[in-house]
C-alpha cells in the first residue's frame, strides 16, 4: 500500500470576483456576498464555479510501506502558490497513488486553474505517456484509471444518481464524519480569522476518507480482515499519539460508535 489520501479546503476568490463583476472598493466579505448571490441567481446553488475558488488548505495522509502519516500543506502563513507547490512536488517525488472523495469533481479541476494561476510545474501529474509508457495507460487524469481513485465515482459506479456524500458514507460505516463542522461554514471562519480550524476540519474530512479507503480495499479483497483491522489500529495509534485535540476529538468520536 502506497497511497496518498488528500482533500482541499477553498474560499471565494474575492480577487477574481472584483475584476469579473467590477467591485473595486469592496470589502472582501461584500465581493463574496456578491459573488454567492449572482451565482445564486443563474443556478439556485451559492456552490461557486470551480475557478471562482481559491485553496487555503490541503490535507494530507501518507500510507506507505514505512509509514502512515496525517498532515496540512504548509503552515497558517504558507501562500496559496505554496501550498500547491507542495502538493505537486510530493507528487513529483514518489508518484503516489491519489485518493480522494469527489477529487475528479471537485478537487483537482480547482487544483488545475489555481496552480495555472500561480505558475506551478507538475511534470508527473501531467504525464500520459509520452515521457513514461508506464503512464499511457494508467495515468493521473483519465477517469477510468486507478492512479487517481475518486471514491466516490468509483463506489457511485460513476453514475452521478448513486453519489453519496462523504459524512452520510461515513455514517453508513460507522465512522465519525464531520464533527459539527462542514464546508459551508469554511468562508465565514476564515474570514473571521480561523484559518487553524479550517485546517482541522480538512484533516478529518481526510480522516474519513481514508477509513473508507480501508474498507473499500477490504472489498476488493486488496487486505484480508486481519489486514484491515490493522490498518485501522494503525490509524487509532496515529491518532492518540499525535497530541492534536481536534485528532483526540476525532478518535473518541470513533470509539463512541463502536
Amino acid at each position: 500500500m502506497n497511497c496518498l489520501v488528500f482533500d482541499i479546503e477553498t474560499v471565494p476568490d474575492v480577487e477574481l470576483g472584483r475584476r469579473l463583476y467590477g467591485l473595486d472598493g469592496l470589502e472582501d466579505a461584500a465581493v463574496a456576498k456578491a459573488m454567492f448571490a449572482r451565482q445564486r441567481a443563474e443556478s439556485g446553488s451559492e456552490f461557486l464555479p470551480h475557478i471562482q475558488q481559491r485553496v487555503v488548505a490541503i490535507a494530507c495522509i501518507l500510507r506507505s510501506r514505512e509509514q502512515l502519516k496525517l498532515w496540512s500543506l504548509g503552515d497558517l502563513q504558507s501562500s496559496e502558490s505554496e501550498l500547491l507547490t507542495r502538493f505537486f512536488d510530493g507528487i513529483e517525488k514518489y508518484s503516489p497513488d491519489l485518493v480522494s472523495w469527489n477529487g475528479g469533481g471537485f478537487d483537482l479541476p480547482v487544483l488545475h486553474y489555481r496552480s495555472l494561476k500561480a505558475g506551478v510545474q507538475a511534470p508527473r501529474y501531467w504525464e500520459t505517456g509520452e515521457e513514461d509508457n508506464a503512464f499511457r495507460y494508467n495515468n493521473y487524469l483519465s477517469r477510468f484509471h486507478w492512479r487517481h481513485l475518486d471514491l466516490m465515482d468509483v463506489l457511485a459506479g460513476f453514475q452521478g444518481r448513486a453519489r453519496a456524500s462523504l459524512a452520510d458514507v461515513a455514517a453508513l460505516l460507522g465512522f465519525p464524519g464531520k464533527l459539527g463542522f462542514s464546508g459551508d461554514k469554511v468562508w465565514d471562519t476564515y474570514l473571521a480569522g480561523g484559518l487553524a480550524d479550517v485546517r482541522r476540519y480538512c484533516e478529518t474530512d481526510v480522516l474519513n476518507t481514508f477509513l473508507i479507503y480501508l474498507r473499500f480495499q477490504y472489498l476488493r479483497a486488496r487486505i484480508d480482515r486481519a489486514g484491515l483491522d490493522a490498518e485501522l489500529e494503525r490509524v487509532c495509534a496515529l491518532l492518540r499519539s499525535s497530541g492534536e485535540p481536534h485528532h483526540a476529538q476525532f478518535l473518541k468520536a470513533w470509539e463512541a460508535l463502536t
